[in-house]
């Protein structure tokens, strides 16, 4: 598919599942914790700095937000997962949404970002097979790769691929948004 990536729009923010967009474009669902740079990465992808919403504080995404990409495609932020500074019953309603958004079928394609530094975490884990319970296919994008020593890339990859009982049919794409390691490759798997 073809795109340009400069016609990129915000089209709306569901904070209920009857917002979901249903109009048969594809969704790309990127997922990832409170502060692992999701945003970033979106942003990265789109060559944009500010387009998807970076916070110093964690927990800035609070809905499934949709980003029109060239009239064909949808990128989805979803709420990020983990430490956020909100309440439980904020956090609760988050974990709602994104349960029901990931019944819905309309995922397309998933994105798991996990930090390249860090063994994946057990929330990690569970959106991994939330994916995997989708039946989409799904990428899990190792990010922050510019803060690892080259010793450690290997070693890391390796944890992460065990940790979420990553088969064959996945890949796990080193990457840094910071630096752009990755991008090219991202998006030929996404586009």
């Amino acid at each position: 598919m073809s795109l340009n990536l400069n016609k990129a729009e915000f089209r709306i923010g569901a904070v209920k599942p009857k917002d979901f967009v249903r109009d048969g474009r594809p969704q790309l669902a990127f997922a990832g914790r409170s502060n692992v740079g999701k945003s970033s990465v979106i942003n990265c992808l789109l060559g944009r700095k500010n387009f998807a919403r970076v916070g110093n504080s964690p927990g800035k995404t609070s809905q499934v937000n949709y980003f029109l990409i060239d009239e064909q495609v949808y990128l989805v932020d979803l709420p990020g997962y983990g430490y956020a500074k909100v309440s439980k019953a904020e956090r609760d309603r988050w974990g709602r949404l994104m349960e029901a958004y990931f019944a819905s079928g309309l995922i397309t394609r998933g994105v798991q970002i996990v930090d390249a530094r860090h063994k994946p975490t057990a929330d990690d884990v569970t959106m991994m097979n939330w994916f995997k319970s989708t039946g989409c296919p799904v990428i899990v994008v190792a990010n922050k790769l510019d803060k690892l020593k080259k010793s450690e890339i290997e070693p890391n990859l390796q944890r992460i691929r065990e940790t979420l009982e990553l088969g064959e049919e996945y890949s796990l794409l080193p990457f840094s948004a910071e630096k752009r390691y990755g991008l090219e490759e991202l998006q030929k798997i996404l586009f």
